[in-house]
């Protein structure tokens, strides 16, 4: 590459990492004056168009690159960003694998030369000339772009990767970019993604402590509130924040209304502090008797200093390492105590965060996996209060089970599938096999997709998955009406089901789970053990398939449950606000007794 060239790309990366496409362009046309043929140029001119979303130009540009140079880096990048943005699931996931393969490879390269050249230099003992230091330079420059290239590949292609039921590799993914980033933000947030990812599947309990304990490093220069000069009285009215990016059309917000509906006004104040975007269900939780802030587009230490000026005694975060979370702030400190709650499944691994709200049987004491670096809270029934209505009025149910007119029993998976591992499939292939006839639904993004449907096809035929019995579904709006197609639902494992669970059954459909050893592979267990229906709850995998096809033979059952869910579980634990907030309520009150009790002692100790 010519030097001149070589000094524009460097400069393009630049404002690529900085997120100016327009000055990307600038650069491209200087390229242009140098060699108006320049594959750089040519790549950095789609690159910008892809993100100013002109996806035609950038394809266009992208092509024109490639054919002059059919192996350039960026240009098969834009290639492959493009095909992500035209929903081309297979072309990207092979595009970027490429790239990433073919950045790895290039840097070793020139790793091994800038080695080299130091060593030589290093062992003769002489002096650099200005020439070495100019060809130092170029390749330092060479680096930096190779790597910046490899970066956006593997942030990219996590996406790609988690829709294509390939978890672990978009994890992977982002822990690599996390490292190639040396802007410590940028960096925490990428591995606060991949710490999200890690839960769809089985890790070892020390090895998910320890990765998420790393994530406290990045916030070691962070100086958190103190709170010293404020006043603890144990038995005041406790001010209580609820902070969070999903005030919104989210699933959280089936689980919103009991914690601004059934809370004690004499006893608590409840703020909530919203870091996302607002909708008609923001607007809605609102109107409850809660105080409110905006916290939308606020760096994390300006957020923290407001809500500490707000005078919040305990702030409970509902997004743990979810998209756009709050953790940031919270390592700030900005209230004395500090609890993570229902957005999250798993240790934050932030020291800020001194607790985490679970149950007795999502975490029953004498667990011996010590997964969390939080203290555990437990309540005694579910650490969730289904609460739906706050985003659309619940469908009425279908009354009649399909087994009565099909003839034939009909399972379904409404969960996200990326939660689907291998262990899952084998067991519902298990299923079918000891359920003649039996048929099996599966709804989700992934079957929007014609690539990601075929990937999918292509992984049963390899586990001999009687294809020819199972319907793929597309995501819809009327999801839950499409219950009335499912007999009994199956639960996914580790990462089991939370909210879909609790749709399944308010829909009047039986869900079988199995409970496994950790928080998030126990939630829908304490689901089903809050609603009631204890006997769909499998102690193993086996015990998982044998209660499905137990359930499959027992119509009379099937139907029942079909007729009498929705109004059992209503009546339920889980869905009785008042006494989840009751429990919940004490759990705070003895939470801020034991902060105002070690605070005295200290005060007392410094004295």
């Amino acid at each position: 590459m010519d030097e001149k060239i070589l000094n524009w790309v460097t400069l393009a990366e630049k404002f690529s990492a900085g997120g100016d496409p327009k000055s990307m362009r600038t650069v491209a046309r200087e390229i242009f004056d140098v060699d108006k043929n320049s594959a750089d140029g040519l790549a950095i001119m789609a690159e910008s168009s892809l993100y100013l979303g002109k996806i035609d130009e950038a394809e266009s540009f992208a092509g024109y690159a490639l054919s002059v140079e059919p192996n350039h880096l960026r240009g098969r990048l834009v290639a492959a960003g493009v095909a992500a943005k035209n929903f081309k699931l297979r072309a990207q996931l092979k595009l970027f694998d490429a790239v990433i393969n073919d950045a790895h490879a290039r840097l070793k390269n020139l790793r091994d030369e800038l080695n080299d050249f130091n060593r030589k230099f290093s062992l003769k003992r002489i002096e650099k000339t200005s020439a070495d230091e100019a060809a130092q330079k170029i390749l330092e420059k060479k680096f930096f772009v190779t790597q910046s290239i490899l970066f956006k590949a593997l942030c990219w292609s996590s996406n790609g990767f988690y829709l294509a039921d390939e978890p672990a590799r978009a994890a992977a993914c982002l822990l690599e970019a996390s490292t190639l980033t040396d802007r410590n933000e940028q960096a925490a947030e990428l591995y606060s993604k991949h710490l999200f990812l890690k839960n769809y599947r089985d890790v070892p309990p020390a090895q998910a402590k320890d990765s998420a304990r790393a994530y406290n490093s990045f916030f070691a220069r962070v100086v958190p509130f103190t709170h010293e000069r404020k006043i603890f009285d144990a038995d005041k009215k406790i001010h209580v924040g609820y902070i969070s990016p999903d005030f919104r059309e989210h699933a959280l917000a089936n689980f919103l209304s009991p914690l601004f509906k059934n809370f004690d006004a004499e006893n608590f104040s409840v703020t909530c502090y919203s870091t996302g975007k607002k909708d008609f269900v923001t607007e809605k939780i609102k109107r409850f008797n809660v105080g409110w802030r905006d916290l939308i587009g606020k760096e994390p230490a300006e957020a923290a200093r407001l809500i500490d000026a707000d005078d919040v005694d305990i702030l409970v975060d509902l997004s743990g390492h979810s998209q756009d979370s709050c953790l940031p702030i919270l390592a700030h400190k900005p209230a004395p105590v500090q609890i993570c709650a229902l957005g999250y499944t798993a240790s934050t691994g932030l020291g800020a965060v001194d607790y985490f709200l679970s149950d007795k049987i999502c975490s029953p004491e004498r667990n011996s996996l010590d997964t969390f670096t939080e203290k555990i809270l437990r309540l005694d029934t579910c650490c969730f209060c289904y609460a739906p209505g706050l985003i659309r009025e619940m469908p009425a149910q279908e009354l009649r089970a399909p087994v009565l007119k099909n003839n034939f029993v009909t399972f379904g998976s409404f969960n996200n599938f990326t939660k689907v591992s291998d262990d899952v499939l084998y067991m519902w292939r298990a299923i079918l096999d000891g359920v003649p006839r039996s048929r099996l639904i599966l709804k989700g993004k992934i079957f929007s997709l014609d690539d990601g449907k075929a990937l999918v096809k292509e992984k049963f035929r390899k586990m001999s998955f009687p294809l020819d019995r199972v319907e793929f579904r597309p995501y819809s709006p009327d999801y839950l009406e499409q219950y009335k197609d499912v007999d009994i639902a199956l639960d996914t494992f580790p990462y089991t089901g939370g909210t879909t669970t609790c749709e399944a059954l308010y829909m009047g459909v039986p869900v079988i789970t199995f409970r496994g050893k950790t928080h998030g592979a126990r939630l829908g267990a304490s689901i089903l053990n809050s609603a009631d229906i204890k006997e769909l709850i499998a102690a193993s995998p086996m015990d998982y398939v044998r209660k499905a096809i137990q359930l499959s033979r027992r119509k009379e059952l099937i139907a029942a449950y079909h007729v009498g869910l929705r109004e059992h579980v209503k009546i339920s634990a889980l869905m009785d606000g008042q006494k989840y907030l009751g429990e919940l309520e004490k759990i705070y009150r003895e939470v801020w007794k034991n902060f105002c009790r070690s605070a005295s002692q200290r005060k007392i100790f410094n004295f």
